[in-house]
């Protein structure tokens, strides 16, 4: 048998472009294996830098059928993994051991679906393979527990009689202070002790490798979120925002407090974008039309995608069985599914923290 062309092979993997980072494997450096033998067996090994579990099936068909055509070629092997890095933060503070991304889902006022679309990421980022926990920052008003089905009453495991282990719902982990404090017990607090609490939360936690840590943040701009973001080594912040422009005003806000601490905004999330009739389907946008565009364009940042304002959504998360993982082929999870993509090819091309936990290593099924 004719010996296959290294070029040939090359070209034919090559003409995969990535959708989410634009570039072919090779440019990517995704490329860790690819050989072929004399009874023209060809194995390639493909390594995403971030989670992508959902896309890989796609990328392993046009490959095969790329590398197929090519001369000489009579069997494809193609496995599709990933290895997801720490970036790093641009701020002198310690990294949260167990932990190597922390991603802020804010929102400059309260009532736009912060903390549902908090606890949807990251439902989305397990799914597409990464290890994935979130913590309820928003002590007045915990909700992440209710939202993922942790029974009321139910306390989060203690050792040595000051670490908390994570619970487990859904495949994340999670924790909040609502796991230590009952429904009865309103948080009377001045910012100081917000603060403290949510680092106590966060510190004291025992995270368990993971790739991100979802901070569903406090709504507001006031004293209490500057004084989190400051302390927290935060990789990057998501803007959930509603199409109105009075929501949009306090987005805004938002923005300028994460830019004023050196936290970059890795984009917009425009939640209950339309709002579709449970009974006939008719979509009608309640809240005005195409204000997280604007938002975007002004602050030269991305519009990561748009959300339904639908009954199913509240009804799901209420129920604590939330949009992503009580129907994971839906359009609210399928566009869900996209925004986790986006947000950790992003973070994917920032700098490594190379000071921080080694990267994890996922293979989807081949």
């Amino acid at each position: 048998m004719a010996q296959i062309s290294r070029d040939a092979l090359e070209t034919a993997v090559r003409q995969y472009q990535d959708p989410y980072l634009e570039k072919d494997l090779f440019a990517l450096n995704a490329v860790k294996n690819l050989a072929a033998n004399e009874q023209g067996e060809v194995s390639l090994d493909v390594e995403l830098p971030y989670p992508s579990t959902g896309i890989a099936g796609a990328l392993r068909q046009l490959v095969t059928t790329a590398l197929e055509n090519v001369d000489g070629v009579e069997n494809v092997t193609v496995k599709v993994s990933q290895r997801i890095h720490a970036a790093k933060v641009d701020k002198d503070i310690g990294s949260v051991p167990g932990v190597k991304n922390i991603i802020a889902v804010a929102s400059g006022k309260g009532g736009v679906g912060k903390s549902t679309t908090a606890v949807n990421l990251a439902l989305a980022l397990s799914q597409e393979g990464a290890r994935v926990g979130i913590l309820d920052a928003d002590i007045y008003g915990p909700s992440v527990g209710m939202m993922l089905g942790v029974p009321e009453g139910q306390r989060p495991d203690v050792r040595e009689n000051k670490y908390f282990v994570p619970m487990q719902a859904h495949g994340i982990q999670s924790n909040s202070m609502a796991y230590v404090t009952t429904d009865k017990t309103p948080m009377v607090w001045r910012g100081p002790m917000v603060s403290g609490a949510v680092m106590q939360l966060l510190q004291q936690t025992l995270w368990d490798e993971l790739d991100y840590l979802i901070l569903d943040m406090p709504p507001g701009t006031g004293d209490i979120q500057l004084t989190i973001a400051q302390k927290i080594p935060v990789t990057g912040a998501l803007i959930v925002t509603t199409p109105q422009d009075i929501a949009l005003l306090d987005a805004k806000k938002a923005i300028e407090m994460f830019r004023k601490v050196d936290i970059p905004v890795l984009g917009i999330i425009e939640n209950m974008s339309v709002h579709i009739c449970s009974n006939c389907g008719h979509e009608e946008p309640l809240f005005g039309h195409g204000g997280g565009e604007r938002i975007a364009e002004d602050y030269q940042t991305t519009l990561l995608g748009q959300l339904p304002l639908h009954m199913t959504i509240r009804e799901q998360t209420d129920s604590g069985n939330p949009s992503v993982a009580a129907e994971p082929d839906s359009e609210v999870a399928r566009r869900y599914l996209d925004i986790a993509r986006r947000v950790g090819a992003d973070l994917s091309t920032r700098e490594k923290n190379l000071t921080g936990s080694i990267s994890s290593v996922s293979v989807t099924e081949h």
